[in-house]
């Protein structure tokens, strides 16, 4: 009650005066204030990873050896929830996180940390989109991946006046809007992302429901083969499945 009670004096969202969320029995740390976890996509990953399991096991019978290593890019990782849920939830994963900010990179050092995950399985990478800035490891900028995880900031900045007022005040501008029509970086992203699959490789991509029709057009324009769009929990359009192949 006293946290809450902070957050209506103007402290800020529970998350940020507690000091960490939940995400698919993860601890996620916010002591850098990234953008706070969605039960939206806490649904969305969580169907993607058990999509993922089920793929791996049945290729894993004719084509994969036994030991074969899931590459996974985690785009516009933020707190970086998306990728560590998926390397506490599929063992032999290897995750590359990559975001812009570098208060970012440094929430998801920490919670690396917090979830235990070995250094060997992950790599951290400060890139505009999918162009690296001052690589760690020159191979990023080679690197074909089985899946990735894109979770884009995609609000309209014509909607910005539906935006409750503590999201617009706490959380970081630069990690919610996308442009005038909230696309900026999904059409970049998508333009881009299929060179750095593998063959069969798939996307998993988050989008706001009204968007489902330009983003349709958009996998359309960049000839991507194959595609089916999802809805979250709440019945609204949310995610979407993409490959190349």
């Amino acid at each position: 009650m006293q946290k809450e009670n902070k957050r209506l004096n103007g402290v800020g969202p529970l998350e940020y005066v507690r000091g960490f969320t939940d995400f698919l029995e993860c601890k996620i740390d916010l002591s850098k204030r990234p953008l706070i976890p969605r039960p939206e996509t806490e649904f969305w990953v969580e169907k993607a990873i058990k999509d993922i399991l089920t793929y791996s096991s049945l290729i894993g019978c004719c084509c994969w050896q036994k030991k074969h290593q899931i590459k996974i890019l985690d785009m516009f990782s933020g707190s970086g929830c998306i990728g560590i849920a998926v390397l506490k939830n599929i063992k032999n994963s290897r995750v590359d996180f990559s975001d812009s900010d570098k208060n970012c990179l440094e929430q998801i050092k920490i919670n690396l940390k917090i979830n235990r995950i070995k250094s060997g399985r992950y790599r951290i990478i400060k890139s505009d989109i999918l162009k690296v800035i001052n690589p760690s490891s020159p191979q990023f900028l080679r690197a074909k991946y089985d899946f990735v995880f894109a979770n884009p900031p995609y609000i309209a900045l014509k909607n910005k006046n539906k935006v409750q007022k503590s999201v617009l005040k706490y959380e970081p501008r630069k990690a919610l809007f996308g442009g005038n029509d909230g696309l900026f970086y999904i059409k970049k992203f998508l333009k881009q992302a299929k060179n750095y699959l593998n063959s069969g490789g798939i996307i998993f991509m988050e989008f706001s429901p009204e968007q489902k029709k330009e983003i349709q057009k958009l996998i359309l324009k960049y000839k991507y083969k194959n595609y089916k769009f999802y809805k979250d929990q709440y019945k609204k359009w949310r995610w979407v499945w993409i490959s190349k192949e």
